[in-house]
């Protein structure tokens, strides 16, 4: 995954490791790790190779990747082998038990099927009574209005009839002198007084 390019890579992939991982390096040559230091590097300081910022989030990011690849690899390889693990262990009952759980999801397919075309139906026949509702709601309605129409005219009518009744005794060019000697011979006295009652109380004399 990682190519080396100077010792750069090499710092960065240490940077990069997991904190629970033990980094040993490799030993050439026939010294042995117990061997005290050479006495030409005693006195060296070792100063670290420096670190391209770039180049470090670029190797986390596809390090990221790796670890993510590999552990998919992983798991599919263990699923494979426990699978075919099961299936040598198991044999018919297995088959048996994937006929079973086929048959079982057919059967749910068949009771969702069915399930479905009843709520369908019910869903047809309640639109269609809230249709026949709502027809019966608007006859209805048109009926009172008609009815309400009716009654308007009635009455008016009844109002013409009795404005009709009441011109009688309107007074006209043609009865004028008629009504005038009615009101001469019927005096009428509307000076009068009355009480909480509406009663006449108390009535002055006609001169």
């Amino acid at each position: 995954m990682f190519q080396v390019i100077g010792g750069r890579s090499v710092q960065a992939a240490r940077l990069l490791a997991p904190r629970s991982t033990v980094l040993v390096e490799a030993v050439r040559g026939r010294k042995s790790r117990s061997d005290p230091v050479a006495k030409s590097k005693e006195g060296r300081i070792k100063v670290p190779v420096s670190v391209d910022p770039v180049e470090m989030v670029v190797l986390k990011e596809r390090y990221s990747e790796y670890k993510l690849i590999m552990r998919a690899l992983r798991m599919e390889f263990k699923e494979g082998v426990l699978r075919k693990k099961y299936e040598e262990e198991m044999g018919s009952q297995a088959e048996l038990r994937a006929r079973q759980e086929e048959e079982e999801h057919r059967a749910l397919m068949d009771w969702n099927n069915q399930e479905n075309l009843r709520i369908l139906k019910a869903r047809v026949i309640r639109i269609q009574q809230e249709e026949e509702e709502a027809e019966r709601k608007k006859m209805e309605a048109a009926i009172q209005r008609e009815q309400e129409q009716q009654e308007f005219i009635r009455q008016k009518e009844e109002e013409i009839l009795k404005l009709q009744e009441e011109a009688k005794n309107f007074v006209t060019l043609e009865n004028l002198d008629q009504r005038i000697e009615e009101a001469l011979d019927n005096p009428k006295n509307y000076n009068f007084a009355i009480d909480k009652e509406g009663k006449v109380v108390k009535r002055t004399v006609l001169q």
